[in-house]
């Protein structure tokens, strides 16, 4: 497929020193791993010792662990009809293409592994990790490929299957337009949101907003009849009237708030990614921020440049 060949060439060589360093010193892996009960030696930190096991053996016994660096990647992608919208460079599904392929190929330069789950108002394909060069260029095409889903996507379906799965520490990306997640109910917002939290506190979650400046600048163009992706409801707008124009900009500001608070309220991270932006330059930043504590907060209110 020409598209994903494109996307695979172009992430490909973005792909520099500057992302990989940045990803390595952000993300430290699980930490450390329990390895084996040997005997007490000379030099042995006492607060390791397995008081159980020494116990049961008479001579004293400590615990060893190893550094764990391997890390894995889950990415889960909205395939919401939303997502085929772009007015600039890409549509949001090519841009979470190309997100995909670029977190994924910096992941590989350090051997971590990456899976993939893709969802709309059900939960679609579902690919284990891995960590092959052959692996990310399917990553890739499912992306491309994945048949749109109709309605609201069901976030809250997603994270509890992610809730209730059992595995170990992962680094979680939600890359999505949340155009699904604002137009639910406030109750529904608020059980994504306890979702989350608890997501968070098992794994390092970050949530990837995509974005097209025409949802929050309407271009004076006469009249136009726009399609609602979400609710299917079709709507006549005078898009040269400057009243219009001032009210589509107040209602996109504030989605973008509503998003922002939920997403500031759940203490996870935020990387911005937009159709006419740099796609590199909102992770390397991101990346900067976290290796200097920056907090989660002075991230959500920056855009592509």
């Amino acid at each position: 497929m020409a598209r994903v060949k494109a996307i695979r060439i172009r992430t490909h060589r973005l792909v520099s020193s500057a992302l990989a360093g940045g990803y390595k010193s952000s993300f430290k892996g699980a930490g450390i791993e329990f390895e084996e009960v040997r005997a007490y030696q000379i030099g042995d930190d006492v607060r390791s010792i397995d008081w159980k096991v020494t116990a049961r053996k008479g001579t004293p016994q400590v615990k060893t662990f190893r550094e764990d660096r391997q890390l894995t990647l889950q990415l889960l992608v909205d395939t919401g009809r939303s997502h085929d919208f772009g007015t600039r460079r890409v549509t949001k599904r090519e841009l979470a293409a190309e997100f995909v392929a670029l977190i994924s190929y910096v992941a590989l330069a350090t051997r971590d592994r990456v899976g993939l789950t893709l969802f709309g108002n059900v939960t679609g394909l579902h690919l284990a990790s891995g960590r092959t060069s052959s692996h990310i260029n399917r990553l890739i095409r499912e992306v491309i490929a994945a048949e749109p889903t109709l309605g609201p996507s069901d976030f809250a379906h997603i994270l509890e299957e992610r809730v209730r799965d059992r595995s170990r520490h992962s680094l979680m990306f939600l890359i999505s337009d949340f155009q699904g997640l604002l137009s639910a109910t406030d109750e529904e917002r608020e059980r994504v949101r306890s979702l989350l939290v608890i997501l968070g506190a098992r794994h390092d979650v970050i949530a990837v907003p995509l974005e097209d400046p025409f949802e929050s600048e309407l271009p004076s163009a006469g009249l136009l009849e726009l399609d609602d992706p979400v609710s299917g409801k079709r709507t006549l707008l005078d898009s040269s009237s400057k009243r219009v124009r001032e009210e589509w900009a107040g209602v996109a500001k504030e989605r973008r708030a509503m998003l922002d608070k939920l997403l500031q309220r759940c203490r996870i991270g935020v990387i911005r990614q937009s159709t006419d932006g740099d796609i590199a330059q909102p992770i390397v930043r991101f990346f900067e921020g976290r290796a200097r504590g920056q907090s989660t907060a002075s991230f959500l209110g920056r855009r592509s440049k």
